[in-house]
This record gives structure tokens, C-alpha cells and sequence, in this order.
């Protein structure tokens, strides 16, 4: 897409919104501002990754709402507790620039911090304890009603078949010096397939999962340290509970970058494994199933995977889709991904000890 800056001042006047509006967060995909006087930030929708963002707003204004009046419902503060979307000065829930590019906005929830990494064990199970809620107040809503707004995000097979598809097209000619990456992927072909035959079986139930439960989508009271308000809600979509359990292992439980060149410092910690997914359960408070609740490793090992998949196809693709601030970003993201899956598959009988098969906390 062209760069958004131009068009800020534009969207700031759609929303009734004073500069300066200054870019903020550390997202991969979506372009995002803070207009600074009125803490309310500013987002334009990426149309590479959300082809139909009409769609990302409808989930979006349905999640909201369906959120608000559960946390209502069980006396908490939807202003705090959930996304809040705020209209333009027409009334629009969300504003098309002179491009023709989506934008939207949101009142910045106050006193609150977003981490990176898990400096501490118990930021981490803040986290976890947070995504597992959301997975609560989100129980019984329709699934059948969410668009996808990303067609086949989490089906790992197909994911693996978009990475044959690179490697066969090669148009920046990157795949002879990522041979050892591509057999990694290529050699777990079997590994690929294990949630979708689950799922298709009856195994593991659809429901409206976040589908990006990275540590920094989720905002932690700065006095308390508890999970407030789960954030960045363009992926939420019918989907697996694991996989929102795994993403979150994946980009937590470990001491360093997504983007880590040097992948001796790489490597899966055990105990902050088993407090996340503690913690998780906790926020659950015991909605999911005993399949789920087995299948929770499997749902970290292919979220990696799948994401190691998906960066080194963006590399070899020419980085198109993940934001990249350095050269072999994406092919250092795809490294880091892929030694994380080896800790995985070393420490399998401890990753499959750490969770019981129930559907209560452990």
C-alpha cells in the first residue's frame, strides 16, 4: 500500500480529531497513529492482509458490542474492559480516505501497559489469564455469523501449500540459499494436518477465537498488573481455541525477539509454558473441553510452525505482506520460529504433561 502519512491529516478532520497524530505501536501489518491531544488512536486498515475491510469492521462492531454487554452483565466497565469504537463527526463507524483505504478509531484506554516480551512470570500469566477470559465472555456467540476475515488463517496445511507455491514461483530468487529452512517445513507435512482433521472430525468445536493472542495485544492494568482489555480484534473468526493457546506460547514463552539472529538465545521455557497455560485455564474457568484442553500443545507446536511457514514464504515472495525494518527480517523471523518448533518437539512428553485432560484449571 502508499504510504498513510498523507492521508492523516484527512482522517483526523473525518473524526473531529486536532494534530499532531505521531505512529505508534510496533504492529506488522496495520498502519497506526496516536493523535496525541486527544489520546485516541487512528488506524488504517491493511488492505493486503484484510482484502474486505468492510467485513473487519462488521466482526468488529459485533464482537464489541457482544463484549460490552457480557462484561455489563457481570459488573465490569465495558469503557475499560473492551474496544471501544469511536464515529466519525458523520456518524460512520469507520472512515474511507481519498485513496479509498479504511481507517478507524479508538479512544486510548488509560493506565494501562503493553509488553513486548514477558519480562516477568507474572505478566505472562496476566496475559494468559486475560486471553483466557476473552475466550470466556466470548462462549455461545455465533460463529456462524463472523465473516473470515482472513480465508484460511490458521489452516496450517494450506499455509504449507502457499510455501510450495513460493518456492515453485522463486520471483526474487531467495529459495537456494533457504534450502535448510524449506525442508524443515516441508519434512512436518503430517504435523500440519492434525487440528484441521480434528476439527473436521467433531474433535475440537469451532468458536470466536482472537486468532492473534500475542503478549502485546493485550493491555495490563499499570498499578495491578491484571489483564484490562484484549486489543487488535481485525482476526477474530471462527477458529480453535488452541490456536489462540499456541500463538501466545509461541510469541511468549521465550526470552527473545521474533526477529533474533543469534538462535543459540532461542529456546522454549518449560516454566512459563506451564504458568500460561495455568493461567489460561484459569480464565476459562473451565468452558473448554477435554479434547481442547489436550490438544493445547499441539495448538503452540503448529502456531509455530505455521508461523515459520508463513514468514519464509513472505521472504521468499519479497516480503510483501509482513512490515520489515532490515534486510532477511522475515528469514531471521522464520529461524527463530523454527528453533522454537525443535524445543517443542524435544520437550514433547513435558508440554503434554503440563495440561490434564479436563476442561478444569490446573
Amino acid at each position: 500500500m502508499i504510504s498513510a502519512e498523507p492521508y492523516v491529516p484527512e482522517v483526523l478532520a473525518a473524526y473531529g480529531l486536532q494534530g499532531p497524530a505521531l505512529r505508534y505501536g510496533c504492529g506488522h501489518i496495520n498502519d497506526t497513529f496516536l493523535a496525541t491531544r486527544e489520546s485516541v488512536i487512528v488506524q488504517r486498515v491493511s488492505l493486503n492482509a484484510f482484502p474486505h475491510p468492510e467485513q473487519v469492521m462488521a466482526n468488529l462492531l459485533a464482537v464489541t458490542d457482544f463484549l460490552a454487554a457480557r462484561i455489563r452483565a457481570n459488573g465490569g466497565d465495558p469503557s475499560r474492559e473492551a474496544l471501544q469504537i469511536r464515529r466519525c463527526l458523520d456518524g460512520s463507524p469507520f472512515y474511507r480516505d481519498t485513496a479509498g483505504a479504511t481507517w478507524r478509531a479508538f479512544p486510548c484506554i488509560q493506565h494501562v501497559k503493553c509488553y513486548q516480551t514477558a519480562e516477568t512470570p507474572e505478566i505472562f500469566a496476566a496475559a494468559g489469564e486475560a486471553f483466557g477470559r476473552f475466550t470466556l465472555l466470548l462462549n455461545g456467540y455465533p460463529v456462524d455469523t463472523l465473516y473470515e476475515t482472513i480465508p484460511r488463517f490458521h489452516d496450517t496445511p494450506y499455509r504449507l501449500q502457499q510455501l510450495r507455491d513460493a518456492i515453485a514461483r522463486d520471483p526474487v530468487g531467495r529459495a537456494a540459499s533457504v534450502q535448510r529452512e524449506i525442508d524443515f517445513a516441508l519434512t512436518r507435512e503430517a504435523d500440519c494436518a492434525v487440528a484441521m482433521d480434528a476439527q473436521r472430525k467433531g474433535i475440537l468445536p469451532l468458536r470466536a477465537c482472537h486468532y492473534d493472542t500475542k503478549l502485546n495485544n493485550v493491555l495490563l492494568d499499570e498499578e495491578t498488573g491484571k489483564g484490562v482489555c484484549v486489543i487488535d480484534l481485525d482476526t477474530v473468526m471462527p477458529g480453535l481455541s488452541i490456536f489462540d493457546f499456541g500463538d501466545a506460547i509461541r510469541f511468549g514463552a521465550n526470552h527473545c525477539t521474533e526477529d533474533e539472529r543469534d538462535l543459540s538465545q532461542v529456546s522454549l521455557d518449560l516454566d512459563l509454558y506451564r504458568i500460561y497455560a495455568r493461567a489460561f485455564l484459569r480464565g476459562t474457568h473451565g468452558i473448554l473441553t477435554q479434547a481442547e484442553v489436550s490438544y493445547l500443545p499441539w495448538g503452540a507446536r503448529l502456531m509455530t510452525l505455521e508461523c515459520g511457514i508463513r514468514f519464509l514464504a513472505d521472504y521468499l515472495n519479497g516480503d510483501v505482506y509482513f512490515h520489515t525494518q532490515r534486510p532477511d527480517q522475515n528469514l531471521d523471523r522464520c529461524r527463530t520460529q523454527f528453533k522454537l518448533v525443535s524445543d517443542m518437539e524435544a520437550h514433547w512428553a513435558q508440554l503434554q504433561s503440563a495440561v490434564r485432560q479436563t476442561g478444569t484449571p490446573i
